[in-house]
């Protein structure tokens, strides 16, 4: 209720303290304040040229209400400036410069900006915006997603338990976990940074994460229940066992995700914060709400479930038993095959680019889009990507600086520069490539590298290269940077705690292994898709933040399976010490629980393909692939190949070294 009153305050943070683009933003704010606002620009199209009497009539007048709009500090027209309008007069742009920073400027004002400039629009003129502004007013809702991978989830829960009911409780846990971290977070959002997107992507993880921790423990709950013990033995047998899996899985998650706060990048640190909240909460409700639930509801459960699930147990058991028999007659086989394919499949991950969306790759209907399209068309792709060298020195400095700037391979144009007083003068540069493309991401480095120190060393001048277009670069850089020594600690975190749970060297080699491999196929595959077209979806780079958050999020759950499925195999291995037994054993009495997870998890985040937001795109589509690798072909086919591989050396320990480790014990019967 809080929450709703008060209503949230989200903004974005990219900023990278040490990067030129910071550098470049933090002077044009403490000397030329006008200058360092965002910019929203109103591109016009007119038949007959915007030349014409009654169309340049509508345009000033159109021009003159949004100076009175607020934020706006100052409005360029196109008749004051011969170089907006192009070559056949037919496209012209606006550049209204606002008082603050994108994330600072309310959609409600942004939006008034956009009904004030398209109210001018006729038969024969038509107006386009873009800018970031723009973009956040037209943000997608993703709400139709997450109707679509709930309702999925309920399908595939219903046709594991028999009943709609006992369907209806993972759901239910993961819904009240997720709204419950919502509302805090809508709160939090007053006192800290957390980005706009964060929302969507708690709500993706919360309800995927929220439904497998609630069906791994009620799924325990039930073969109790079918075993002899009664309801209430059942619950803390349930807790005691599979909640351990939870718990350890969910700790493990919320690890992976609090290291990214330590990468100190900006609005991550937030969404990271947030969703590793998200995660905290749906294991609590799991282990906490759950059991009650359990404890008012477990008859009717019981008797609506027993009959037919006690059938299709005693069935699916033997499947998975004859299913692993065969994997281990081929064991050679189904280690190296699917891996082998796997691999290929991660290679393109080899040239994945990390950038941030922009206007073109918006959907086509979009006003953003539209504008970008119509830029491109009259002054070309570089217009869309503008750079902004700050130039502190004299006007001859800046003047040798432009002059060098117009001679560099790439640059389309440099605009004279803007001089804001006390030696410190602005220069708008446009590239001949598109803000996404590679050769962009080259000629901002060339910049950097080469021609402007230069220019530095003879005129005693300091410049440095600002702009969205570099900004996003420089935030790529740093998550490229950081991100081998967050995989590092991250990993090597899963292998000691799986090493202390089944006291095994070859047990967290071989997990760590597999789950790279998972996340490198995601990676992969996205690759292909989002940045190389296929599939028809517009080509571009991965969102910078994307695989940090995938790899977090993603190598939590894949432990949750490792120690689902090895549990139950330890300790068969325990009982027995028959190595080929604790597989079969293990995989015929989880293998169906984890193969339902997991396609509860598949539907939850691919449903967000729908959202028409691509970062959403790219995340629920990255989480989907690998969770579906993960699932069902490392765990149900590569896992007992390998396990059966190692057979008994699987579980081996020095003495010394088990001597000294303590016990931590994870049981599942």
């Amino acid at each position: 209720m809080g929450s709703q009153a008060v209503g949230d305050d989200y903004h974005n943070d990219f900023g990278l303290p040490g990067t030129d683009s910071q550098k470049a933003l933090n002077v044009l704010q403490d000397r030329a304040p006008s200058q360092a606002g965002a910019t929203v620009t109103i591109v016009l199209e007119a038949d007959g040229g915007l030349t014409a009497a009654q169309t340049r009539e509508r345009v000033e007048s159109m021009l003159a209400q949004v100076k009175k709009e607020p934020h706006v500090v100052s409005v360029v027209s196109p008749y004051d400036n011969r170089q907006a309008v192009s070559k056949d007069g037919t496209i012209g742009y606006v550049s209204v410069s606002l008082d603050k920073q994108s994330e600072d400027i309310p959609t409600e004002d942004a939006q008034k900006i956009i009904d004030t400039a398209q109210k001018a629009e006729t038969a024969g003129l038509r107006a386009e915006l873009s800018g970031d502004p723009v973009r956040a007013a037209q943000g997608e809702d993703s709400g139709s997603a997450e109707g679509i991978g709930i309702l999925a989830a309920l399908v595939i829960l219903v046709l594991l338990f028999g009943s709609l009911f006992a369907a209806v409780l993972p759901v239910a846990i993961a819904l009240f976990a997720v709204g419950t971290t919502l509302g805090l977070i809508i709160l939090a959002s007053h006192v800290a940074t957390i980005a706009n997107f964060t929302a969507p992507l708690m709500m993706l993880v919360g309800l995927g994460v929220g439904i497998d921790y609630a069906l791994l423990v009620f799924s325990r709950y039930r073969s109790e229940l079918f075993a002899g013990t009664d309801r209430e033995a059942a619950t803390v047998k349930a807790i005691d066992t599979a909640g351990r899996t939870v718990f350890f899985a969910g700790c493990t998650v919320i690890v992976a995700l609090l290291g990214l706060v330590v990468l100190g990048l900006g609005s991550l640190q937030g969404v990271a914060v947030a969703v590793a909240l998200t995660v905290l909460l749906t294991m609590i409700a799991s282990l906490t709400l759950l059991p009650a639930l359990l404890g008012i509801f477990g008859g009717r459960i019981e008797k609506q479930v027993r009959r037919r699930v006690e059938k299709g147990r005693r069935a699916g058991g033997e499947r998975w038993g004859r299913w692993t028999a065969a994997v281990q007659r081929r064991a050679w086989a189904a280690a190296l095959v699917p891996t082998a394919l796997l691999a290929a499949l991660s290679l393109p991950a080899l040239d994945m680019r990390l950038g941030f969306a922009d206007a073109g790759t918006d959907d086509t209907s979009t006003t953003t889009r539209q504008a970008y399209d119509l830029l491109a068309e009259g002054f070309g792709p570089g217009f869309n990507g503008p750079l902004i060298v700050v130039a502190e020195g004299d006007s001859a400095a800046a003047s040798q600086a432009r002059a060098a700037l117009e001679d560099t391979k790439g640059v389309a144009a440099a605009l004279p520069p803007q001089s804001s007083g006390d030696d410190l003068s602005t220069i708008i540069v446009f590239p001949t490539s598109a803000p996404q493309d590679a050769a962009t991401n080259d000629l901002v480095g060339e910049l950097r590298d080469g021609v402007l120190p230069s220019v530095a060393r003879e005129t005693d001048a300091t410049f440095l290269v600002g702009g969205s277009t570099a900004s996003a670069e420089d935030f790529s850089d740093a998550v490229a940077n950081r991100l081998p020594a967050f995989i590092a600690v991250v990993v090597g975190l899963s292998m000691l705690l799986l090493l202390l749970v089944f006291r095994s060297i070859l047990i967290p080699l071989k997990a760590a292994a597999l789950n790279l491999l998972s996340v490198g196929v995601a990676m992969g595959v996205m690759t292909l898709v989002f940045q190389g077209g296929t599939l028809g979806i517009e080509k571009g780079p991965i969102e910078a933040y994307v695989p940090v958050m995938i790899f977090a999020i993603v190598f939590g759950l894949s432990m949750d399976y490792e120690v689902f499925l090895l549990s139950r195999m330890h300790e068969e291995w325990e009982r027995s010490k028959d190595a080929a037994l604790a597989i079969r054993q293990g995989l015929a009495t989880t293998g169906q629980v984890v193969t339902a997870a997991g396609a509860i998890m598949i539907v939850v985040f691919g449903a967000f393909m729908f959202s028409g937001d691509r970062m959403l795109m790219q995340f629920g589509f990255g989480l989907a692939v690998a969770v579906f690798v993960d699932a069902v072909i490392i765990r149900c086919l590569i896992l007992p190949a390998v396990m059966h591989l190692f057979g008994r050396f699987a579980w081996w320990l020095p003495g010394g070294l088990a001597r000294r480790l303590p016990r931590v014990a994870i049981e599942h019967t």
